[in-house]
């Protein structure tokens, strides 16, 4: 199984980026499919998940009504859309995979914002 997190870079708060990750490997389904984020110094923290088969989604307080999460089955891919981005934002973003746990990970990709 691999995940390929991608869409990382640098941007001036306020800015948007979107995120995508690759999943390929195994069928997906009935699978939750989320996203985390570290910044530096700090724990690694959850930010959104979203169920592959019903799509139902979750998000993390700090960045719901900011952030979006989606997936496009026929493209295996889950995305993270990130609006009114701020500092506080900067970590590296992981994409994950599970059912009960999240078994697999992505390897990061790294989200600036400055002020």
């Amino acid at each position: 199984v691999q995940l390929q997190a991608s869409g990382g870079g640098l941007v001036q708060a306020g800015g948007s980026l979107r995120l995508s990750c690759a999943a390929s490997g195994r069928t997906f389904s009935g699978y939750r499919m989320g996203w985390f984020r570290q910044a530096p110094g700090k724990e690694r923290e959850f930010v959104a998940h979203i169920w592959w088969s019903s799509g139902m989604i979750h998000y993390a307080v700090s960045v719901k009504g900011r952030f979006a999460i989606s997936r496009d089955n026929t493209k295996n891919a889950v995305y993270l859309q990130m609006n009114s981005l701020n500092p506080e934002d900067t970590a590296v973003y992981y994409c994950a995979a599970g059912y009960l746990t999240y078994d697999f990970w992505g390897q990061g990709t790294l989200v600036t914002v400055s002020s």
